[in-house]
């Protein structure tokens, strides 16, 4: 007979978090929201922690080497997509650990034979208003000019006129040699009065910009998240059927920690994976598995040798697993099961195994929740897809800007080996849709903002630390009703001319 779970399956919509009794240490300022990545035996340190409980998924449209930077800088990590060729994703891992904090490699270039169309048009692409000029349009090309804002006017240009024509050529600029250090180049931008400052090589080659605007931030990035090197920690997604080959190329880059991306990970497929690491490397490369729903889920992954468990199947925006399959659990239902088989084990073991939350986060006080409910930290697409950061494209629909976010099951992605249960490679039927999230801005101020609201909940809690919310977070299920009464209702709003009942 057919195991029947007597609870609903539950998302977090359906849960709001009691206040307990705030001391007056109970400040946001006081709040710590770092977190163990990978397990830890009972009395030791964790290999790996985060400053804040964010990562960003293994996505196309997500988590790239310019994704791994920027969430690195806040202190989380990025899980570079692996549903790309071995070289390309190694490449990106390269990247973002050889980054220097300050010195970008530029990712908005352009020939001097291209036109002012092809800038504005860049502009768009990138959001980036200073365009670097390299004989062969691309970032380590040898600088001829740079052109910013301040180089043309659209009213009073035609839009063929040629970047060489009224871009600011080399011979005006202030650039310096490679090997200029940070502190040396943020003092020539300051003495010079300048906003940006090309890096360039013995041979004329562009290597970075320093940009006026990043000394301040580099100086408010107090969590970023760094290897022993003083490098940032970057994670790539692998899958379970190249990982031969791929996860020798991706620690061969540098990076930190690695994660099978599948839908479903209490498989054969994830054992065979997990085993080969362990047998190759022993416990010197880290590694997450998933996603699972439940206790046996979690137990099978945990005596495989998982680092952490991803927990979730259905609830991402963009997946559609439950609709063509008719499978997965709800989120909250899946993470609190999964919790508490965590805390089991541990008991039972004296080791502790991380537990990531993957999808069904609407809003921010749903992070909160979650890690209430037991996670160690989560795994974010929608909410990481919106920023500027991102690799996707922004885009005016209807008059609003949006930027593209597709799921890895879609016909977009085709990324059959996430959703591989052996027989032909390729993707039968889609399980992800393609779409657009609504643009957002950066994610710096994106996710500071979010992390001050899980903050602020926390000390309504009573507490200072994940731990402790854990360990004294009251959680009461709530009503439909309930549910209507928490937002605006009976009035009307001034902004929207829309009426609440």
């Amino acid at each position: 007979m057919a195991t029947y779970f007597t609870e609903p399956s539950r998302t977090f919509s359906e849960y709001l978090l009691v206040p307990g009794y705030s001391s007056k240490e109970c400040m946001v300022d006081n709040v710590s929201l770092k977190t163990p990545v990978v397990k830890f035996k009972k009395g030791e340190e964790p290999a790996l922690t985060m400053n804040i409980p964010l990562v960003s998924a293994v996505m196309q449209a997500v988590s790239d080497d310019n994704m791994a930077v920027a969430l690195a800088k806040e202190g989380g990590i990025s899980f570079i997509y692996g549903s790309q060729t071995i070289e390309n994703q190694a490449a990106m891992v390269a990247r973002a650990k050889a980054y220097k904090a300050g010195f970008v490699i530029s990712d908005s270039n352009i020939s001097p034979e291209s036109t002012l169309k092809d800038v504005l048009a860049l502009k768009r692409r990138t959001g980036h208003s200073t365009v670097a000029v390299t004989t062969d349009g691309t970032a380590q090309g040898r600088l001829v000019g740079l052109v910013t804002s301040r180089d043309y006017r659209i009213s009073r240009m035609d839009e063929s006129t040629m970047v060489k024509e009224f871009m600011t050529p080399l011979d005006q600029l202030i650039y310096a040699p490679a090997g200029t250090t940070l502190k040396e180049a943020n003092d020539i931008i300051w003495d010079n009065k300048i906003n940006q400052l090309p890096i360039v090589d013995a041979e004329g080659r562009l290597q970075y910009l320093v940009f006026r605007k990043d000394y301040d931030s580099h100086k408010e990035n107090t969590d970023e998240l760094l290897d022993a090197q003083k490098r940032y920690v970057v994670g790539a997604g692998i899958n379970t059927r190249d990982y031969k080959e791929r996860v020798p190329a991706l620690v061969e880059a540098g990076a930190d920690i690695l994660c099978i991306d599948s839908s479903e990970g209490y498989s054969e497929w994830q054992k065979m994976t997990l085993s080969w690491i362990r047998e190759t490397y022993g416990d010197s490369v880290k590694v997450g598995a998933g996603n699972v729903v439940d206790a046996e889920g979690f137990r099978f992954l945990a005596e495989c040798g998982a680092d952490f468990i991803k927990v979730g199947i259905g609830g991402g925006s963009i997946c559609i697993t439950r609709e063509q399959k008719g499978i997965g659990r709800g989120q909250a239902s899946a993470v609190i099961e999964v919790a508490e088989a965590r805390d089991h084990y541990f008991k039972e073991t004296g080791i502790y195994i991380p537990i990531c939350s993957d999808g069904g986060i609407v809003y921010d006080y749903h992070m909160t929740l979650a890690l209430a409910m037991g996670a160690d930290f989560i795994m974010l697409g929608r909410y990481f897809a919106r920023f500027d950061e991102s690799p996707t494209t922004k885009v005016n629909i209807n008059g609003s800007y949006m930027k593209e976010y597709w799921g890895e099951g879609s016909a977009r992605a085709r990324n059959w080996q996430r959703y591989d249960m052996g027989g032909d490679e390729k993707l039968s039927f889609e399980e992800g849709v393609d779409s657009y999230v609504p643009y957002a801005g950066s994610l710096h101020d994106n996710v500071g903002l979010s992390l001050k609201k899980v903050k602020s909940t926390m000390c309504n809690c009573g507490v200072l630390s994940i731990p402790e919310l854990q360990q004294r977070a009251k959680i009461t299920v709530i009503s439909t009703t309930s549910l209507v009464e928490g937002g605006a209702h009976d009035v009307l709003l001034k902004d929207s001319n829309k009426s609440y009942k």
